[in-house]
């Protein structure tokens, strides 16, 4: 199979071929149609301190994904060949404390796909069956053509469930709700929050492109972090006493502090964006006026999944926002302008199309 290699600890990929993956007895093997190039992948490429710290190499990255089963093992019981899937990228120990209580998003023991184990920038990827998503058929008579999951939007199931695991953190109805950060993950917290009836939604950024995407996500106000301030935004709507929700998306060493000066009392922040530089956090402020930092990493699993799912299937506004947030579709041929793109911090999801090897 074509496959995209890390093939030792140092900066670049390779696409070359590779044995294809054959499944353990609990697995599945799935024909790769579409993956996502995620800022993990581009760590990887890099080959950065995270990475170095993080991944085994040799390996093949990536963990956002849609495809169909083409075989599966012994062991396997509800899915089936031909399902159409994207997958959970975590793998679970299934023992320790937080598993054996359901609550297997705090594993102490995870290992992720495209991190630890071998990923999906392959034309064949083998997961655990507890990890597939299957999706509902494409002919399925339930599902109007505007509900379907197509293999582009299959393929950012990952990072939605990042968005919606972090947008419904806390309750938002009738909130007054700031986000830092339009990439990609942020874009899709700001449409969910607004499905769920958030009252006012601003979110920042640096990118003028990202800012405009942002307006078809429904915001009330785009702010230009780098010439306007987040008290300027709160003046801006008229808030009296703060923002009332948080979603800290960038990962930005700036954009955490300035969120906590501007919350209301006994504001909640929900912090999805991961910092490349130690951050100073005014803690009286945090005790003084009650607020809540809650950490966020990946998606509960599997809540996030279900609640993902029947928001697209029953919402065709959502549907039609979340797709659009993909501005790039390219053939896994052309995988390094895919990376530049993504790189570039000016545009929405970047897809490649793995059919190209078919």
């Amino acid at each position: 199979m074509r496959a995209l290699y890390k093939s030792g600890p140092h900066a670049g990929l390779e696409l070359i071929d590779l044995p294809e993956p054959a499944p353990a007895p609990d697995e599945v093997k799935i024909r790769v149609l579409t993956t996502g190039i995620c800022g993990t992948d581009l760590h990887i490429l890099n080959w950065d301190a995270w990475a170095a710290s993080m991944v085994t190499a040799p390996l093949i990255p990536g963990h956002e994904f849609y495809g169909e089963v083409v075989a599966t093992g012994d062991l396997v019981r509800d899915v089936r060949v031909g399902d159409r899937v994207s997958g959970e990228g975590h793998v679970v120990c299934g023992t320790c404390r937080n598993c054996r209580a359901g609550r297997r998003q705090l594993c102490i023991r995870t290992v992720s796909v495209g991190v630890q184990r071998p990923g999906a920038f392959a034309e064949y990827v083998v997961i655990p069956e507890e990890n597939v998503w299957v999706h509902p058929p494409p002919d399925d008579p339930k599902h109007n053509s505007n509900q379907v999951i197509t293999p582009e939007l299959g393929a950012i199931f990952d990072p939605f469930g990042n968005a919606v695991h972090t947008a419904l953190k806390f309750s938002v109805v009738g909130e007054d709700v700031l986000i830092t950060g339009a990439g990609p993950i942020g874009l899709m917290a700001a449409a969910v929050v607004r499905h769920v009836g958030a009252r006012y939604i601003a979110i920042t950024d640096v990118s003028t492109p990202r800012l405009t995407l942002a307006e078809q996500m429904g915001v009330d106000l785009t702010v230009d972090a780098s010439c306007s301030s987040i008290a300027w935004a709160y003046a801006e709507l008229g808030l009296k006493e703060g923002f009332d929700v948080g979603l800290e998306m960038s990962g930005h060493p700036e954009a955490l502090p300035e969120m906590i000066r501007n919350m209301n009392h006994g504001g909640r922040i929900a912090l999805l964006g991961l910092p490349n530089a130690p951050i100073d956090i005014d803690w009286a402020t945090v005790v003084t006026h009650m607020l809540t930092l809650q950490g966020i990493y990946g998606r509960e699993m599997f809540e996030t999944w279900n609640a993902m799912a029947a928001m697209l299937s029953s919402s065709p506004w959502l549907h039609r926002t979340i797709s659009s947030v993909i501005t790039d579709v390219l053939p896994a041929t052309e995988w390094e302008r895919g990376f530049r793109i993504a790189a570039d911090g000016r545009s929405g999801k970047v897809v490649l199309d793995w059919t190209v090897f078919a």
